[in-house]
């Protein structure tokens, strides 16, 4: 009995081939860019300029973001060992010569906020010692605020694109459905060919919203990764420069 079904089913098989091939009428979908784009709806169109401003706007950032922490990093490198030999043999003004030179670093901004306030605390008449040290600390954190947000600038929007491309993408998707199941009403047709079209419009706005997606979220956790990085560096050279305020305080006291 099981066998006469299955021979029953297979007989049937090339019946169901022939019927699928004469529904579609022989028409064959277009596979390049451009005759993909003539086949969307006006609304699978808009879905695509969006992803594809989105994924500009994305690699902008990208970009941005990779020059400003490649020449942060490349100056903090020069930057370091220089400020340190001034600081080293007592001369401030020479430190601050330094990190003036090298404006990119993310280190030479803090320490320059840091030393600036700490000299004009210190050559000021009837300075406090304690209220030099504490001036320069406020004057430290305020600059890692401010340099902290300059080294995140643009990576809120890279999240949001990340987050909302395939879902940007997946609003063409219903509606490439949509407009499919709108075509086998209006023509009465049934087959591949009456949904053939609307399934591949909604294919392609899915996966153009995952290709802006997956690049923006994968560099975004990189970038904040380096942020990080940044942000302990950071509060490091801050330390250490608070501990050579108060070495040098002592200094000035014996």
């Amino acid at each position: 009995m099981f066998a006469t079904h299955v021979a029953a089913m297979l007989h049937h098989v090339p019946a169901a081939a022939t019927w699928i091939i004469q529904e579609g009428g022989g028409q064959t979908l277009a596979t390049d860019p451009l005759g993909l784009w003539k086949a969307m709806g006006w609304v699978a169109r808009t879905v695509v300029i969006i992803l594809f401003i989105m994924s500009g706007w994305s690699i902008g950032v990208m970009i941005d973001r990779a020059m400003a922490y490649s020449a942060a990093r490349k100056q903090s490198r020069a930057f370091a060992p220089a400020v340190a030999g001034a600081l080293r043999d007592g001369r401030i003004d020479e430190a601050i010569k330094v990190a003036e030179r090298n404006k990119k670093s993310h280190l030479a901004k803090v320490v320059t906020a840091g030393l600036m306030e700490f000299k004009a605390h210190q050559d000021s008449p009837g300075a406090i010692p304690g209220e030099t040290i504490e001036a320069s600390k406020r004057a430290l954190e305020r600059t890692e605020a401010i340099v902290h947000a300059e080294l995140k600038r643009g990576l809120g929007g890279l999240a949001t694109i990340g987050s909302t491309a395939p879902f940007v993408g997946l609003f063409g998707t219903v509606m490439g459905i949509l407009n499919a199941f709108i075509g086998i009403n209006n023509s009465k047709a049934t087959g591949l060919a009456a949904v053939a079209g609307g399934i591949a419009e909604a294919l392609v706005t899915t996966a153009i919203g995952l290709l802006v997606a997956i690049p923006a979220v994968m560099m975004f956790n990189y970038l904040t990764g380096r942020v990080e990085a940044f942000d302990v560096e950071m509060d490091n050279s801050s330390s250490e420069l608070i501990d050579y305020f108060l070495k040098k305080r002592g200094d000035v006291r014996r």
